[in-house]
């Protein structure tokens, strides 16, 4: 890990005081690496491309930029946040916020397909400062006129690798055309594929390119490869692999839609606290689903690469890739993962005969001989099955009912049969809430809210679990 006192200060750049203040109160004090070396490049003004993991900090690094650049007394778009998927962009619309919230009247808009489009229009007629949205939306509303970006500033593309791999060319590309020729471009992505430099050099000026590594330490991460012959070995191995490892949460990555929904299927039958995530749930769906991971009453996730870009969880036990990734830069982001934060982790990849020249092209990235491990053969079907520790329970009332999570805890805590520490997270949206609680009291918590009073009134509520 690198120590705090080689990287600089975020008061040695020239941000305002009421944003540098705003960081103290955050403990926000050293940048990390990669706001060290790209932030002072965009406070000059300059195009930059940042390639770095998820969770290195990129996300601040951007978004103070095009809070650096904003005129808040001029109620306008000037700062534009393209991000692949809705997750990603409500988590960065989230830090946005956070990171302004010294501001006096800052406006920062979200514009997600799968969100309803009603209050969407409604917010966009009171105007905002930022957008950050998903192509398809932001495109739809550009061509229905109820968004103009003649004054945006400040241009970011997100995850811009995964917007390519979604095929959103189409979209990007008119949604450049409706913004000022004159503007700073920031491109950030997790890999840098060919097509990213085709997109680079159409839509940057002179970029300063920075490339970080892995922010996690390779020794926190116990990397294993088993070889497989068949699918039906695979499914096996997981299963073996889940058994003997134990962990409280852990991400399964496979490389198609319908892979990711057939292994979590054959999980659930085997008694496994798994769910899917990938481009072909509903929205809702993908929402609980991620909201349940965050909050442990989920212990195994199984995904797609593009969708668990939307995953914002601090720690994961364990990843597993049911397939060897295509490009070795995905491998890597992919087992970032886990062993975050001085944490150990564990990364299992299964591998075939057939994926010899994905296995090489990794070796030669890697700089390493893969050596295959022998699957765990000690009793583990024997074991039991790791239950996720929480139960999320699903109230029909949100902020628009203004809900507040103290409303649920206490609602809660009224039975006094049920402790504040068996409750974990409690998630308030606009419609619905979700409190976490230990599975032991799940029934008795569902029962308290359900025949309880919430702002003097009752709320249906029902468990989650598939």
């Amino acid at each position: 890990m690198i120590a705090t006192v080689t990287l600089p200060a975020f008061s040695s750049t020239p941000l305002s005081r009421s944003l540098l203040d705003n960081l103290e109160s955050l403990g926000y004090h050293h940048m990390t690496e990669i706001q060290a070396q790209t932030l002072p490049l965009i406070l000059a003004g300059k195009d930059v491309i940042g390639q770095g993991k998820t969770g290195s900090g990129k996300t601040a690094a951007f978004s103070l930029g095009l809070l650096h650049n904003l005129n808040v007394k001029r109620f306008r778009v000037q700062a534009l946040v393209v991000c692949p998927t809705r997750e990603l962009a409500d988590q960065v619309a989230v830090e946005i916020r956070k990171l302004a919230r010294a501001i006096h009247n800052i406006k920062v808009l979200a514009l997600c397909g799968g969100a309803p489009m009603g209050p969407q229009i409604g917010s966009l007629e009171h105007g905002a400062h930022i957008i950050v949205g998903t192509p398809g939306r932001i495109e739809e509303h550009l061509r229905k006129g109820r968004l103009s970006l003649d004054e945006v500033n400040t241009f970011v593309l997100d995850e811009a690798d995964r917007m390519l791999e979604m095929g959103f060319e189409e979209p990007l590309q008119y949604i450049i055309d409706h913004c000022p020729a004159q503007r700073q471009n920031l491109l950030f992505s997790a890999t840098y594929p060919p097509k990213i430099e085709q997109l680079a050099q159409h839509v940057m000026h002179n970029p300063q390119k920075i490339t970080v590594e892995s922010t996690h330490d390779d020794s926190s991460i116990e990397q294993y490869f088993y070889e497989v012959d068949n699918n039906d070995m695979r499914l096996e191995a997981v299963q073996k692999l889940l058994l003997h490892f134990q962990p409280e949460s852990a991400v399964i990555f496979c490389n198609t839609k319908a892979e990711c929904q057939q292994v979590c299927d054959q999980l659930q039958n085997m008694g496994f606290d798994a769910a899917a995530l990938h481009g072909d749930l509903e929205q809702k769906d993908r929402d609980r689903t991620l909201v349940r991971f965050a909050n442990h009453s989920l212990s195994i996730l199984v995904a797609t690469d593009v969708a668990a870009r939307g995953i914002d969880v601090d720690h994961v036990d364990m990843v597993i890739n049911y397939h060897i990734a295509h490009d070795p830069e995905v491998h890597v982001h992919r087992i970032g993962r886990t062993g975050r934060a001085g944490k150990k982790g564990i990364a299992c990849s299964l591998m075939s005969y057939k994926e010899s020249h994905k296995v090489n092209a990794l070796e030669d990235y890697l700089e390493q001989t893969i050596e295959p491990t022998d699957l765990p053969n000690d009793n583990v079907f024997s074991k039991a099955i790791k239950r996720a520790p929480m139960v999320t329970i699903q109230i029909d009332g949100g902020k628009k009912s203004k809900l507040r999570p103290g409303d649920i805890l206490g609602a809660l805590t009224s039975n006094q049969a049920i402790t504040g520490d068996q409750i974990g997270k409690i998630k308030v949206t606009a419609i619905s809430s979700y409190v976490a609680v230990q599975r032991k009291i799940a029934n008795a918590a569902l029962k308290t809210i359900s025949e309880g009073k919430m702002k003097g009134r009752n709320f249906r509520a029902r468990k989650l679990n598939r």
